[in-house]
């Protein structure tokens, strides 16, 4: 097997150029037209913002409308969407609108934010890196991913699905190269339930489950 090359990433977070949306309709309007890139960083870059720290959701748009438009049962809707089991971006768009949709045809009165509490539409560029680190063999890698930084882990085992092969971390990718010989450690992987994690517990629950595989050897 080639050697793995760990990499690491950070966020350059900028203004999408999107008015900021005051209101649910508003919001509904901004998320049909916003880029995929915009909607790939509020529902899945937000773990790797150093602010991030919200024990209930995972996306940006049921956060702000849970506190800014105190709508519970949206909120609740929202939250629990899990933009990797999806087929794509515009799967993820299409879903969201519907639910959007839906508390629109329940409400009576359009849920609005306070002036200064618009939802911002942001968009970021992944600045990725080489750490100089590398993997040889399979049995290091639960070893490699416990040293490695959150950045390494949502760059490798998160980012990596927006990649070809769509829909596959880097770990697979590389185990796969002998893939029968590795058919546990995929396995492994792919047992992994991680979008709602942080990326602290998505690093724990590799490492144990890469683990496990070492201890029934």
């Amino acid at each position: 097997m080639t050697p793995f090359k760990v990499k690491d990433c950070g966020l350059l977070i900028r203004m999408s150029g999107l008015p900021p949306a005051i209101n649910l309709r508003e919001l509904r309007e901004r998320i049909a037209a916003c880029s995929e890139n915009v909607l790939f960083h509020h529902f899945c870059e937000g773990l790797l913002r150093p602010a991030f720290d919200h024990p209930d959701y995972r996306n940006d748009f049921a956060i702000w409308v849970k506190w800014y438009l105190s709508d519970r049962v949206l909120a609740e809707r929202l939250g629990i969407l899990d933009p990797f089991s999806m087929s794509s971006l515009e799967e993820l768009r299409s879903v969201t609108l519907d639910i959007i949709d839906e508390r629109l045809s329940e409400v009576v009165v359009i849920p609005s934010a306070a002036q200064g509490d618009e939802f911002f539409f942001l968009e970021t560029t992944t600045v990725v890196f080489d750490t100089g680190e590398q993997v040889t063999h399979p049995r290091e890698l639960a070893k490699a991913i416990k040293g490695m930084t959150n950045g390494s882990v949502y760059y490798h085992f998160l980012e990596a699905r927006r990649r070809e092969p769509v829909g596959r971390d880097d770990f697979s990718s590389w185990l796969k190269e002998e893939e029968k010989k590795n058919a546990k450690y995929i396995r492994a992987l792919e047992s992994i339930d991680f979008y709602f994690h942080s990326l602290s517990n998505l690093k724990e629950d590799l490492v144990a489950a890469l683990g496990k595989v070492e201890r029934k050897r």
